[in-house]
């Protein structure tokens, strides 16, 4: 018979007590398959150490798998804290879908805009394309142009009204973004 003082000792030990082992890890983890889990670790642990003599092999198997288990908790409740912490600052995977068809609304959104912005006069395009879609201050823009700050609000007052004319056929019911109604 093998000495329980040695690996190989150890894990006859492990065998013969593994079903009281079991036992009291389904107690502690509430899982009879986590408590399957810490016994696998446990023996793939013993598998390779290399050990002094162990005067009690029972209490050091059973303070092995505790502190495993202990382990194994403490990273499960991490985890979880981590996944929480995820889905409140990116959301979950039901607003990846949502996500995805905004983004390409949104696309398409800025297609028909930029249509529309192209149909203007030269002037007025250039105006809006450099207030909404460059960040450049009116100032500037009149500077830029050589024409009043007045003039610039007007040039954009054309702009918003033929793009408000899209929104104005979208609520009437037209087709709107390559979708129907549905």
């Amino acid at each position: 018979m093998d000495d329980p003082q040695d690996v190989g000792g150890l894990k006859a030990y492990l065998l013969r007590e593994r079903s009281v082992l079991l036992r009291v890890l389904s107690a502690r983890l509430g899982s009879v398959a986590e408590a399957e889990d810490v016994v696998q670790e446990l023996w793939l642990r013993l598998s390779a150490m290399n050990s002094a003599p162990i005067a009690q092999p029972g209490g050091y198997l059973f303070r092995m798998a505790s502190n495993i288990a202990t382990d194994r908790r403490r990273s499960a409740v991490a985890s979880a804290r981590r996944d929480q912490e995820w889905l409140e600052t990116h959301g979950g995977a039901d607003d990846v879908a949502p996500l995805a068809e905004t983004r390409l609304l949104a696309r398409e959104r800025l297609r028909q805009i930029d249509t529309i912005v192209a149909a203007l006069s030269e002037r007025t395009a250039r105006i809006f394309r450099l207030y909404r879609y460059d960040g450049v201050p009116r100032r500037t823009i009149a500077e830029q142009i050589g024409i009043s700050v007045s003039a610039v609000e007007k040039h954009l007052q054309t702009a918003y009204r033929a793009i408000h004319g899209l929104d104005a056929a979208d609520e009437d019911g037209q087709e709107h973004l390559g979708t129907r109604d549905r």
